[in-house]
């Protein structure tokens, strides 16, 4: 076994006996970040946090962690959170920056970045600063004009690196989610499918659904098996493949995505955390952002050339902060609402989990009742701790040992929910700013 799994097992098994023991915890949360297991590190910051919830240092050990997986939007919300607090280390105004940067808030980041510094020297990072377009003896806003950094005569829009994919998976690889699978076959499956009866009566094949709903719940898998369900290309589209730092690139970019979709119709264009794309104009400082928003918006009207054959597809879990203009008829016309599984859909996702694994007559029934709450991520989780349980003893007797259905009811217990904060931020949104019942699907699901 390599050191590195030695190391991460001793500590896992001193936590065994002394669960509480948050320097311990810590201690392996952070090791295991040094060995670029950011999702397990998010886990087990999370479980030191249901011991000490307001411990500043959990906390920015949790925002770090979330953004060394690539979960930028759940690192906002603790980041965000973290600042707020009166004792707020130098190092979370830092964070906070990289993550300002990174959704295109290139002032900002320079404010924060620099009331770190102000409050702690040795939290100074020179290769940030110079992605900032500034350094320490720059004046308080830095080479900036309108919140990007200037651009250089000789710099020219990168090429798309996003790749086309012809997903194999299905609607029959995802568990659950039956009403919402429902939708997308009404709005993309059907048109493709039957496109004499809609152009009948006047329906056009393709347009916009936004998905929202707590992280980990299927939003990305679902949106790759539409693909697959009508064997259409899929671009995938992030963050990074759109915003940067230089004047007007980040519009050809999302350009350039469109017309390469237009291309390859009929083609799934999925973008995910969509609402760092497209925040409300209202809440703007500067003007790039908002024109990065305007292209969206003229290239999802398809304002000079037909979207006929794109189907877009928009996650988000903060539909609060998107542009309300995306929502109009012709744009994202269908927002749906995706919750964490049910207990059937959570025994259909173990159970497509399990395949291809030695088990011992699972009983995913049992299993779903004993997970109330779990998001798709959480259940892959189980598994994946269940199989390192039993990958140990294989080891140990030279054989594969089978999964059964105590292993998992045990990993289930070291397993806490993940959807439970978002409920708790979703609610005040669904009972405070609910204009036009736009969040009512979230006080259904709750029960109020």
């Amino acid at each position: 076994m390599p050191p590195n799994e030695d190391n991460i097992r001793a500590l896992r098994e001193a936590l065994r006996v002394s669960p509480e023991n948050l320097p311990l915890r810590r201690h392996l949360a952070e090791t295991l970040l040094t060995y670029g297991r950011a999702d397990e590190a998010v886990t087990e910051f999370r479980a030191a946090l249901h011991y000490a919830p307001r411990n500043s240092d959990l906390r920015l050990g949790l925002a770090g962690a979330y953004l060394r997986a690539g979960k930028r939007s759940e690192a906002l919300v603790v980041v965000e959170d973290l600042i707020r607090s009166p004792d707020t280390p130098a190092r979370a105004y830092v964070l906070h920056a990289r993550l300002l940067f990174a959704a295109g808030e290139v002032e900002e980041a320079i404010r924060q970045y620099r009331r770190a510094v102000s409050e702690d020297a040795d939290v100074a990072d020179e290769s940030f600063e110079e992605q900032l377009g500034i350094s320490a003896n720059d004046g308080e806003t830095g080479e900036v004009f309108e919140g990007r950094v200037r651009q250089a005569p000789e710099a020219a829009p990168p090429d798309s690196t996003v790749e086309m994919e012809r997903p194999r998976v299905s609607f029959k690889d995802v568990g659950g989610m039956e009403a919402v699978k429902e939708e997308i076959r009404i709005k993309i499956i059907h048109p493709l499918a039957n496109p004499e009866i809609y152009r009948a009566y006047g329906k056009p094949i393709g347009g916009g659904i936004l998905m929202y709903g707590p992280p980990g719940c299927g939003k990305t898998h679902l949106a790759r098996a539409t693909a697959g369900e009508v064997q259409a290309g899929f671009l995938a589209v992030g963050l990074q493949d759109v915003l940067d730092m230089w004047i007007g690139n980040s519009e050809r970019n999302l350009h350039g995505l469109f017309e390469r979709a237009r291309r390859n119709r009929p083609c799934v264009l999925f973008f995910d955390e969509i609402d760092a794309l497209g925040a409300s104009r209202s809440d703007m400082r500067h003007s790039a952002g908002r024109h990065l928003i305007n292209q969206f918006l003229s290239e999802l009207d398809g304002a000079t050339v037909s979207n006929e054959g794109v189907l877009i597809l928009g996650a988000t879990n903060a539909p609060w902060h998107l542009d309300p203009a995306f929502k109009r008829p012709g744009r994202f016309d269908r927002i749906l609402f995706v919750p964490p599984p049910d207990a059937t859909a959570r025994a259909a996702i173990l159970d497509i989990l399990c395949r291809g694994k030695p088990t011992a007559g699972i009983d995913v029934e049992h299993l779903a009742k004993k997970t109330e709450g779990f998001s798709g991520a959480d259940l892959a989780s189980v598994v994946n701790i269940a199989v390192e349980t039993r990958l140990r003893e294989a080891l140990r007797k030279g054989a594969p040992q089978p999964l059964t259905t105590k292993d998992l009811v045990d990993a289930a217990k070291a397993v806490k929910p993940s959807t439970k904060e978002w409920f708790a931020t979703a609610r005040n949104y669904a009972v405070y700013s609910n204009e036009g019942g736009a969040y009512d699907d979230i006080l259904k699901y709750l029960g109020e």
